[in-house]
């Protein structure tokens, strides 16, 4: 029978120290918390269930106040009297029409921007086309250094009148937040983090799908935000190359000085531009990948 200590009590165990991967795990983990700390976005604790952290106030002010400036436009319109020339602007399904167009506008330009800039911003990040980042950025400038009104009137010279020149200057004109916004956020990511996922044995492709672009989506979100709005805005003036949209009511209230078919073109642009930005806050948040979160 072996005394319990002293000479005969045999070596101490080993603790298990944890593997290589674990460690490396462990260490982005942590590398990860204290960079968003550092930059004052660290994340809430998540709601229970994993359910989306977004406030009643997020969700329910902007449609209850939207609701009730169109309705306050409405009645005020139709107590507002209107003579033949005005009745001839908005009768017909003229309204629904120029509504319809502006949101096709908005949409279609959108589409052909996030399909641009979001692969060609993810390919100047990329070694072998890192130097052309300049040039193209300088086109993207240039794109909204031109006035709006100069560069529809420059396509529908070069492409004649209807939506297509619309749709082209647009996608022209919003290009760059998305472009930039992608760079940008690519570029910001810790080299530390990309350094480990390709030490555990991933693949170029998989670094760039698990690791760099879940990173970089908020900041991607924010320019698809602003290019939206952009677009809402640009598309008024379609109407100068045929295009359609609710600058057809804003230019007929100005040209025939209708103030009551102006206004009511204003308050809808106004009021889908306020729109378009209250669901592209919504789907910043909820496409935001989980350890990103922020209560909102």
């Amino acid at each position: 029978m072996s005394p319990r200590g002293g000479s005969g009590e045999g070596p101490p165990r080993r603790r298990r120290h944890p593997s290589d991967h674990e460690a490396l795990v462990f260490r982005d983990e942590v590398e990860m918390a204290q960079r968003e700390l550092a930059s004052g976005e660290a994340p809430t604790p998540s709601a229970p269930s994993g359910a989306r952290r977004i406030s009643w106030q997020k969700w329910t002010f902007m449609p209850v106040f939207l609701v009730a400036a169109l309705l306050a436009t409405w009645l005020w319109f139709r107590g507002a009297r209107l003579d033949s020339i005005a009745h001839q602007a908005v009768d017909d399904g003229k309204v629904w029409l120029a509504l319809r167009q502006h949101i096709q506008l908005t949409a279609i330009s959108t589409f052909f921007v996030l399909i641009i800039a979001i692969p060609l911003g993810i390919a100047l990040t990329r070694s072998k086309l890192r130097r052309a980042t300049p040039v193209a950025m300088a086109f993207a400038n240039l794109g909204q250094a031109i006035p709006a009104l100069g560069l529809l009137i420059l396509l529908v010279i070069w492409l004649g009148i209807g939506a297509r020149s619309a749709i082209v200057g647009m996608v022209i004109y919003a290009v760059l937040p998305v472009l930039a916004n992608t760079i940008a956020g690519l570029r910001g990511i810790d080299p530390t983090l990309t350094e480990s996922a390709r030490g555990i044995g991933m693949s170029p492709t998989g670094v760039l799908t698990k690791v760099e672009l879940p990173l970089a989506v908020p900041l991607i979100l924010a320019g698809v935000r602003t290019a939206l709005v952009l677009n809402v805005g640009t598309a008024t003036l379609a109407t100068f190359g045929g295009g359609g949209g609710l600058g057809d009511l804003i230019s007929a209230g100005i040209v025939t000085q209708r103030m009551p078919v102006l206004i009511l073109g204003s308050v809808l642009t106004v009021a889908l531009a306020l729109l378009v930005e209250w669901l592209a806050s919504l789907a910043e948040l909820l496409l935001r990948p989980r350890g990103l979160e922020v209560t909102a």
